[in-house]
């Protein structure tokens, strides 16, 4: 399918209306070998070895009791602020004395890492070690919020561990 050149009388060349693949062809032979290349180095290839755990969810307790530090650093029990210097107490008062309770924790996002570790310190501190970190539900892990989620644990554990 290479171009025709005819002999005419006069110096014109007449035009071929075919289409010509092979540069076409060229390109996307090179495109295979370099996704053929880059494939392989695009995934991550760690060996781990993960143990399986047949541990089921922890239910949520009918009546959770929320810590909420937010953004201003200011704390705050259920939906009443409390003050630092008053925690300990209101946190045994809600919990009826229980040390056993487990604590649902949630910060603003404005919130250092520093600042939520000395809430936990101060949880610590006041004996409750049953700790659940909260975050909100997010929609196929697209990292935006479910209008209208509820909070949800994402991890549990003690404070420290």
């Amino acid at each position: 399918m290479a171009p025709r050149i005819r002999e005419t009388a006069s110096d014109d060349l007449e035009e071929s209306h075919e289409i010509n693949v092979t540069p076409f062809i060229d390109v996307i032979l090179v495109l295979l070998i370099i996704f053929m290349v880059a494939a392989p180095l695009a995934t991550v290839d760690v060996n781990v070895d993960l143990p399986g755990s047949t541990a089921t969810p922890a239910p949520r307790p009918e009546t959770p009791l929320f810590l909420t530090l937010k953004s201003d650093l200011t704390l705050a029990i259920g939906n009443d602020s409390v003050p630092r210097s008053a925690f300990a107490a209101v946190l045994d008062s809600r919990s009826k004395g229980d040390k056993q309770t487990r604590i649902f924790l949630r910060a603003d996002k404005t919130v250092g890492y520093g600042e939520l570790m000395e809430v936990m310190n101060h949880l610590r501190a006041a004996g409750y070690l049953k700790v659940a970190l909260v975050g909100l539900e997010t929609a196929s892990g697209a990292g935006g919020a479910v209008p209208g989620g509820s909070p949800a644990p994402a991890t549990s554990g003690s404070p420290g561990s």
